[in-house]
């Protein structure tokens, strides 16, 4: 490992650009956290810019839109679920038709990738949109099938030589399918926001479209919203939530099929503890330590996205004694945090033990930042 040879934080060069490498906990909190507006910028993936044509939010560059979407984002998810009764309700609606579907496949073999991507996807374009898709349904398949596609050239060999052989982009080379794909994404995503305009009353939001076809009218010209922001802010927020979910929820089946004691204990608390109730609650966390340490634990060993997403310093800067200039490519190696010695009972294995304090309660520990600091 490369932090145990040269530090916790140290530079390499892709192609031609400097970055620079944060490994353990205490260098990602003081660049992301104590110095975060320095460390606050998104150094621009070609081939996603281009896709993207300067519009999205999740990848876009520090700058005054990007924090004015940010700022809407959060307010409107915040009214309108996150955090609130209603996202659980939708999530439990969601788990319902899950189960179903996975009853039909009891005694045989499946892939439940796909199956997970649609309940994820549900509940993100039922945020969005107030809909639902049946899990046959051949839109909700098609999106799921195009953003699989496109996510597994961007991330790889294809999408760095596109970044950084700029001849090669007008060739007939895999990574023009992701084009084709972007074009067809933004077409299905323009009929439903076009559909969804016929029930809408201005004034009187349902959902996250409405909120932001409101905003637009209120703000008016000159602003940085318009309707191509609105078709790539739906498509960052859908891709962006469902291969994380996704891959989450597999590593705790895996896991689970592993340790059947770990399932069968994790059963016997929620049996207990759902005795004359219909459905758990999100507020019952705190009486289920062992399946609240499961979930947490899921998500450390699952380690989905070990390199977090790149920033890029917005002006010269400090960190750990070492200056680093504007506009260098910062990578949070969230790996190296997720198994840090020190910060973890048992870093490199599956142990609930580490969600887990010695009277059995659960505990979280500083170093779990699955997503970031």
């Amino acid at each position: 490992m490369l932090a145990e040879r040269y530090g916790n934080v140290y530079s390499l060069y892709l192609g031609r650009k400097p970055a620079v490498v944060l490994n353990g906990l205490k260098a990602m909190k003081e660049a992301l956290v104590a110095k975060s507006v320095d460390f606050s910028g998104r150094p621009q993936n070609l081939l996603v810019s281009h896709l993207n044509e300067g519009k999205g939010v999740i990848l876009a560059d520090y700058g005054p839109g990007w924090k004015e979407h940010r700022r809407f984002a959060l307010m409107t998810l915040r009214n309108f679920g996150m955090g609130k009764y209603s996202m659980e309700n939708r999530i439990l609606g969601e788990i319902e038709h899950l189960i179903s579907e996975l009853e039909n496949y009891a005694g045989s073999f499946m892939d439940p990738q796909t199956l997970f991507h649609n309940a994820a996807s549900n509940i993100i374009y039922l945020i969005l949109f107030g809909l639902r898709f049946d899990y046959g349904s051949e839109t909700l398949n098609q999106y799921v099938k195009l953003f699989k596609e496109s996510t597994k050239i961007v991330n790889g060999p294809w999408g760095m030589i596109y970044d950084t052989l700029p001849f090669v982009r007008s060739w007939p080379l895999p990574f023009r399918k992701v084009f084709k794909n972007n074009d067809l994404l933004k077409e299905m995503t323009i009929g439903m926001i076009n559909k969804h305009k016929n029930t809408r009353i201005p004034g009187q939001p349902r959902n996250f479209v409405d909120c932001y076809l409101d905003e637009l009218e209120t703000r008016g010209f000159g602003s940085s919203f318009d309707e191509e922001q609105l078709v790539m802010y739906v498509l960052n927020l859908h891709s962006a939530g469902t291969d994380t979910t996704s891959n989450t929820l597999l590593t705790a089946f895996l896991y689970l099929t592993a340790y059947p004691e770990f399932q069968e204990k994790c059963q016997q608390e929620i049996d207990e503890f759902l005795e004359g109730k219909a459905q758990v609650s999100f507020e019952d966390r705190h009486n289920m330590p062992y399946t609240q340490a499961l979930i947490h634990e899921s998500q450390r060993i699952a380690n989905i996205t070990p390199l977090s997403v790149f920033h890029s310093t917005t002006r010269d800067t400090e960190l750990m004694g070492y200056s680093i200039p504007r506009g260098t490519i910062i990578i949070p190696h969230l790996s190296s945090v997720l198994s840090e010695k020190g910060q973890w009972k048992f870093p490199h294995e599956f142990n609930l033990l580490n969600f887990l304090n010695d009277q059995g309660q659960f505990e979280k520990p500083e170093a779990f930042i699955p997503f970031s600091a």
